[in-house]
């Protein structure tokens, strides 16, 4: 062969290391990826719909639109749903990412670690909030709130 034909040559790919047994998480995250993706289309339209068009449209939505809305356990769950998807969503975009241009295992490890981490600890608080919110919390006799709390 020549010098030529050698460097017209192209090199052959890496041998594939043998799979392990067991689930194949990135299959999986990439399966996740679009279904949540579909999904939170039409969780988010759904929401964008019902806040911006119906009824008075921007001008409806103040804290008390936000109360009822939350009061209601099919809106509740709505939201939670969108929350839940949305940051399990963002954060496995944030691992490919990762494992993509961090090369260092220890960082890689560390930033996965801190994303899940994050993740977690916002879906936690934010479930929290949606199905522990109560309009009513701290209100005082000053506020304009005061007589809707008093009747209920």
């Amino acid at each position: 062969m020549s010098v030529a034909q050698e460097a017209a040559t192209i090199p052959a790919p890496r041998t594939p290391s043998v799979r392990k047994k067991g689930s194949n998480l990135e299959k999986w995250g990439w399966i996740y990826m679009r279904a949540s993706g579909v999904l939170l289309i039409v969780l988010i339209f759904g929401h964008l719909f019902v806040n911006l068009m119906t009824g008075e449209g921007i001008h409806q939505i103040d804290f008390a639109f936000v109360a009822g809305k939350l009061a209601s356990p099919f809106w509740q769950w709505w939201d939670v749903l969108m929350l839940w998807l949305a940051l399990i969503h963002g954060a496995n975009g944030m691992r490919t990412i990762v494992n993509d241009y961090v090369g260092n295992a220890t960082v890689r490890k560390i930033l996965i670690g801190s994303l899940w981490a994050s993740a977690g600890f916002l879906i936690l608080l934010g479930t929290l909030v949606v199905f522990t919110f109560d309009p009513c919390l701290g209100v005082t006799e000053s506020s304009s709130l005061w007589d809707v709390c008093q009747s209920a």
